[in-house]
């Protein structure tokens, strides 16, 4: 017997009897769990679940919503239920350096990542031939204080047109208005090429340098209108030494930059993620 795959998000007050609602609903529609998380907040009374599950065929997304609305009414559920198939859209932005977006293009061409890159946005010209390479539309749109409002716009209507699901900054070198990071806040995540919340802003591995660190490290992070400090998704973290210079940190960088943001991604394409106020809870 054929059948789909979904997954279920939801968060709410914690409370008896929620995992007991939703998979009595899912059971008597025949619905077979093939993943579940659960993980409840203390500090805040929250109640966060992860489920994905198989649907036998002839039970669809509006089957399994009208199925939910009772349980999630009840428990006053903010609930996401996203159906496997449908292979998710992304907008990648970038500057001059490529490292993040040839990762990125690497995991998505060997299947590690399940995602259709709909466009790369630049503003600068460096990464054209890339994009043309993978057969990927490039849009040029130039930044300066001037003109910043109406290329945030372009940016705006390129992801709208696209359908993206997810924005992905791969080391593009321009800070988001509060404006656009409102708009599309929680479809946007950041890579910043420090272990956040140090050495925020411009050049962190030169301060990371000048105070004489002994670990470097990468931070992906959805943005929010502070800068470099939305919920963080994902860090990783590399020994250095006294010995290392600016440059020699920027090379150690890269690698690392480019795997937190691949691992972001991809825990974000698969739903995995859920923001709880300034955090994220990350059901890896």
């Amino acid at each position: 017997m054929s059948s789909a795959s979904f997954v279920l998000t939801l968060s709410c007050a914690d409370r008896p009897g929620i995992v007991a609602a939703i998979t009595t609903e899912l059971a008597a529609l025949g619905a077979n769990i093939a993943e579940s998380n659960q993980f409840w907040d203390r500090e805040t009374d929250r109640f966060f679940m992860r489920l994905a599950f198989t649907a036998p065929d002839g039970v669809g997304r509006d089957t399994i919503e009208r199925a939910l609305k009772s349980p999630i009414e009840r428990f006053s559920m903010k609930t996401s239920l996203t159906d496997d198939a449908r292979k998710k859209r992304v907008v990648i932005m970038v500057s001059k350096f490529d490292h993040t977006l040839l990762h990125l293009l690497y995991q998505i061409r060997v299947g590690w990542l399940d995602a259709e890159v709909a466009a790369i946005i630049s503003n600068h010209d460096d990464t054209r031939r890339i994009a043309e390479d993978a057969g990927i539309p490039f849009h040029l749109l130039p930044v300066s204080k001037d003109t910043k409002t109406a290329q945030e716009e372009q940016v705006l209507a390129l992801v709208k047109q696209t359908g993206a699901d997810l924005v992905v900054l791969a080391r593009y070198m321009q800070v988001l208005s509060d404006n656009l990071s409102t708009r599309l806040f929680g479809q946007v995540i950041n890579i910043h090429h420090s272990f956040l919340p140090s050495f925020k802003g411009a050049k962190p591995y030169h301060q990371a340098h000048e105070r004489g660190v002994k670990i470097i490290g990468a931070t992906a992070h959805y943005v929010t209108p502070d800068l470099d400090e939305g919920p963080i998704i994902e860090q990783e973290t590399a020994r250095v030494t006294h010995a290392m210079s600016p440059d020699d940190l920027v090379a150690a960088g890269r690698d690392i930059e480019s795997r937190v943001l691949a691992r972001a991604v991809k825990l974000h394409l698969e739903n995995r993620v859920m923001l709880n106020g300034k955090k994220t809870v990350v059901f890896g």
